[in-house]
């Protein structure tokens, strides 16, 4: 039996080492499964933008759904066209303008990368299109701030422009291995998935929006119901599996730090959750779906920059914390009167700002052994801190100025808030043609 049987167990264990590594045309070696996972990273990710479409269409009123879908939507289409042509070639390539943004000619249009392997083991078409992923939703998520009276052409325009000055520049600034802040302070400014990029970025650009627009007309003396909260409830769901592609795909490797990422995304969304209901049964006597929907975004934005460095119990203190923010933040919102449509800067851009400082308390051992072991020793808790509230503050401040920049040089071609007569219609007749609900008269 045993004769029998050698060479097609000789053939097996050949097939199944050949699982793990695969040889590239050009002599590298791939990690097939590191490969396999950023696959499906890039597609959870990709997954999230629909999610974000289901969460934020289902707040506005009936007349608003489509065209709220659309923001998400139409980013798919813009950003990852701009991202092939030059995206990331800016947010990757060598340093130029003293570090402004990056750039690589082998990377317009992705020409030079046909059969480049990474480091990592990965083909670097799956690394350009699981960043590509984030380019696309970080505009997408600034539309919750002037959701409902924004015009749909201005609206193309200016993710079109904030993508290529204010969320490339960032993300080389932050991410680019000569990017000024991923080298501050010897060990850089942590932001492992897109906390300062992404979410304070984004956050603070629709805060500024939304200041510039001013608010939705009756706001805040007439209540403005959202029309479907099973569309939000479940638009949550998705982002929160997407989530792991999210953070657990940015180790950029299929290994340990991967399962660290992955767990304390989970933890820290499920305690986000958690800590909301609890606030809002305290502060208003009862639990609302929408309550428990916030604090999972809540949590998932805090633990995004920290999520390959702190451990679970760091995650779940911090969803806690970043969900005590958030709504004090949404509170205040209310209190002073400005319109945030769907809370963009009072989830992301405060929840990025509680998760990139606080990530600081949490680091775990093992990354405070090789960042002293990097300095010489020099490294300290206290200096991180600084490092991270510099990241902080730049990244709020440059998104701040020049997304007010981009406006004011757009609505002087095209007026960037919609006509009254086209808000009282609604986003979905006006723009569209459409409505969301056939059977239904707008609201």
């Amino acid at each position: 039996m045993r004769k029998r049987f050698k060479k097609p167990m000789l053939l097996l264990i050949l097939l199944t080492s050949g699982l793990t590594f695969l040889q590239a045309s050009d002599g590298a070696a791939i990690d097939s499964g590191a490969t396999a996972w950023m696959l499906t990273s890039t597609a959870l990710v990709l997954l999230m933008i629909p999610g974000l479409a289901m969460f934020y269409g289902g707040l506005v009123r009936s007349k608003n759904v489509l065209g709220t879908i659309m923001h998400s939507f139409v980013a798919m289409g813009i950003i990852s066209v701009l991202w092939v042509a030059i995206g990331y070639s800016m947010c990757f390539g060598s340093n130029v303008l003293g570090g402004l943004f990056g750039w690589n000619k082998g990377y317009f249009f992705l020409r030079g990368i046909d059969s480049s392997i990474m480091d990592e083991g990965i083909p670097e078409y799956v690394f350009s299109m699981f960043q590509g992923k984030f380019a696309i939703i970080t505009p997408a998520l600034i539309a919750g701030a002037f959701a409902e009276r924004v015009s749909f052409r201005a609206y193309c325009f200016f993710i079109a422009v904030w993508s290529i000055l204010v969320y490339n520049p960032l993300c080389h600034w932050v991410w680019a291995s000569d990017g000024f802040l991923y080298n501050l302070g010897g060990m850089g400014a942590i932001d492992f998935a897109g906390g300062t990029v992404v979410h304070i970025s984004a956050g603070v650009s629709g805060l500024v929006a939304a200041l510039f627009l001013g608010a939705r007309r009756g706001y805040p003396y007439r209540v403005i119901r959202p029309n479907n909260l099973v569309i939000t409830m479940l638009g949550a769901g998705l982002l929160w599996v997407g989530w792991f592609g999210f953070n657990a795909g940015s180790s950029i490797s299929s290994g340990l730090s991967t399962a660290q990422a992955l767990t304390a995304t989970q933890v820290a969304a499920a305690s986000g959750a958690l800590a909301w209901v609890v606030i809002e049964s305290l502060h208003q006597g009862k639990s609302t779906s929408l309550g428990f929907a916030s604090g999972i975004l809540a949590g998932l934005v805090a633990v995004t920059p920290a999520a390959g460095v702190v451990e679970p119990y760091g995650a779940l203190i911090i969803g806690i914390i970043a969900s005590m923010v958030c709504y004090m933040a949404i509170q205040l919102k209310n209190r002073l009167g400005y319109d945030d449509s769907l809370d963009a800067f009072g989830i992301h851009g405060m929840g990025g700002i509680t998760g990139a400082l606080l990530l600081t308390f949490f680091i775990r051992r093992s990354w405070i052994d090789e960042a002293a072991l990097a300095t010489n020793g020099s490294w300290t808790l206290w200096n991180q801190l600084g490092v991270q509230a510099v990241a902080v503050l730049i990244a709020a401040a440059y998104a701040g100025l020049v997304t007010y920049l981009i406006i004011l040089a757009i609505n002087r071609i095209i007026p960037f808030r919609s006509s009254c007569n086209d808000e009282m219609a609604g986003l979905d007749r006006s723009y569209h043609g459409e409505r969301g609900y056939g059977m239904l008269n707008p609201s």
